[in-house]
């Protein structure tokens, strides 16, 4: 049963959240004042969703709004990039509730304040970011888990923030929070033991990872983005991406990419990214599905950085 008698402060994607629902996952914020960028309430949204949904469509999307139904779960609003609203279907584990929160929610909040939200992980080597976006089971959490192995740090796991400086000039990554989220497979290659986590609602064999001790908290610059692709070749090889498909990399694999449209966001997404690719390398990581070694995925990905720069 969710608590909401007290509302607590928290801090992601670089933005203040009060929550009548705890968050825990999220960075603690104290004496935070009247500066409240993000508030998470739970309200009574059936009217709303009556008025709203068809059977057509798993989302209603108009400009400064997203809503969203997960059947026998709850009801979620998200509108202006400053409140999410949630209704409660019948009495849950909140972890299923808080997935969804910082998963679509979050995604949908960074989109209507024109944050470009990317689906991957990211780590900041050497001062600057670098994404490792993909498929879902593309290796994105894993790949940046072994680089959190080899001393670097995490910035966000599932959704990726990125902004532009004032004058549009400078990418930026923006952290979430300390957390990753890893499949058993991946805790296998990484020699890590499950017992030691939680698991994911609904997702026995995924684990929920605390990393406070290897997060970065700080904006640093977007130097680069990885897209990820298990192949059936035996040969783990990193090639460049270029011209045209930089833009269909960032789009296919842009958080919940199906709000743009409707969000009346296709000009800004195009002009967005248009100045994140003049700014950053873009590769494709070619995975055999067979599996490569952490070790080897880290060392081919440095060559690959210090090439580049």
């Amino acid at each position: 049963m969710i608590e909401t008698e007290k509302k607590v402060v928290y801090k992601a994607f670089g933005f203040s959240v009060i929550s009548e629902i705890p968050l825990p996952e999220l960075l603690h914020v104290e004496n935070i004042g009247d500066s409240i960028d993000i508030e998470v309430k739970i309200e009574d949204l059936t009217k709303k969703w009556f008025e709203l949904s068809d059977e057509q469509n798993a989302f209603v999307i108009k400009e400064n709004l997203v809503m969203f139904q997960v059947p026998n779960i709850a009801t979620f609003s998200i509108e202006e990039g400053k409140k999410i609203a949630v209704s409660l279907l019948r009495e849950n584990d909140e972890d299923v509730i808080r997935l969804y929160i910082l998963g679509t929610c979050m995604g949908a909040i960074l989109m209507q304040r024109k944050i470009l939200p990317l689906h991957g992980s990211a780590v900041a080597i050497d001062g600057k970011a670098y994404a490792f976006v993909g498929n879902s089971g593309a290796g994105k959490s894993t790949t940046a888990s072994a680089l959190l192995n080899h001393g670097y740090q995490l910035l966000s796991d599932d959704v990726i923030a990125i902004s532009l400086s004032l004058d549009g000039s400078i990418p930026f990554v923006t952290p979430s929070y300390p957390q990753q989220k890893l499949w058993q497979d991946s805790l296998t290659i990484l020699g890590m033991e499950s017992n030691d986590y939680r698991p994911i609602y609904g997702r026995e064999d995924k684990y929920c990872i605390p990393v406070s001790s290897k997060f970065l908290s700080a904006q640093i610059p977007l130097a680069g983005v990885f897209e990820l692709k298990k192949t059936e070749n035996k040969e783990f090889k990193i090639c460049p991406i270029n011209s045209l498909e930089r833009f269909y990399t960032l789009y296919r694999n842009t958080y919940q990419n199906c709000f743009i449209q409707n969000l009346g966001l296709m000009d800004w997404h195009f002009n967005t990214t248009a100045k994140i690719i003049d700014k950053i390398d873009i590769y494709q990581i070619h995975r055999p599905v067979s599996g490569a070694s952490s070790t080897q995925i880290v060392s081919q990905i440095l060559k690959t950085i210090s090439k580049g720069e």
